[in-house]
């Protein structure tokens, strides 16, 4: 990782960070494949997932230190900062693009992975991203309340109405389905 790289040209510089790159590494080793699994349930792709991650632990690894002098907790830090990347990118992605013509042919479909025809995936991709974030949070990643409302940056009533109508969302899809 970049970050990583970053904070290891630090420490040989004499910037006394040895141990921040050894306890960054310690956390991205630890935290890798739960960050991957929050990534791929908020994109909803697991190669978007990875470039949301890799971005985020850039951020973040270059910021360790402070992040540790925080006190927070480094994953509930991280994960927020996945669920803002995240929203911002898109935020951005949806912007129209107006064209005069129809295009003479269909796009061609990518590669389908083994859950895109899943009904259940396919309603929870269709929750805009904070709803999206608490529902993965809440029954994927099995936080509290208070956890999400930690990592997520948000008061433990958003969380509660994000929930519910999400929850709300999902079975009036899913029943019509």
């Amino acid at each position: 990782m970049t970050a990583v790289l970053q904070l290891d040209v630090a420490a040989q510089r004499g910037g006394g960070r040895a141990e921040a790159v050894g306890d960054f590494a310690e956390f991205v080793r630890m935290s890798m494949p739960g960050l991957l699994r929050y990534g791929h349930a908020l994109t909803g792709n697991p190669h978007d997932a990875a470039d949301l991650v890799q971005s985020v632990l850039e951020k973040v690894g270059s910021r360790w230190v402070a992040v540790q002098r925080k006190g927070d907790d480094p994953l509930a830090y991280v994960r927020r900062a996945m669920a803002n990347t995240h929203i911002s990118i898109w935020r951005r992605r949806r912007r129209e693009n107006l064209v005069a013509d129809f295009p003479d042919s269909g796009a061609d479909a990518p590669e389908l992975t083994r859950l895109e025809n899943e009904p259940l995936w396919q309603a929870l991709r269709d929750l805009p991203p904070r709803q999206r974030a608490v529902i993965v949070l809440r029954y994927y990643e099995n936080l509290s309340e208070a956890e999400i409302a930690n990592a997520l940056g948000i008061s433990c009533g958003t969380v509660k109405s994000q929930s519910s109508k999400a929850m709300a969302s999902l079975r009036t899809r899913l029943g019509r389905d």
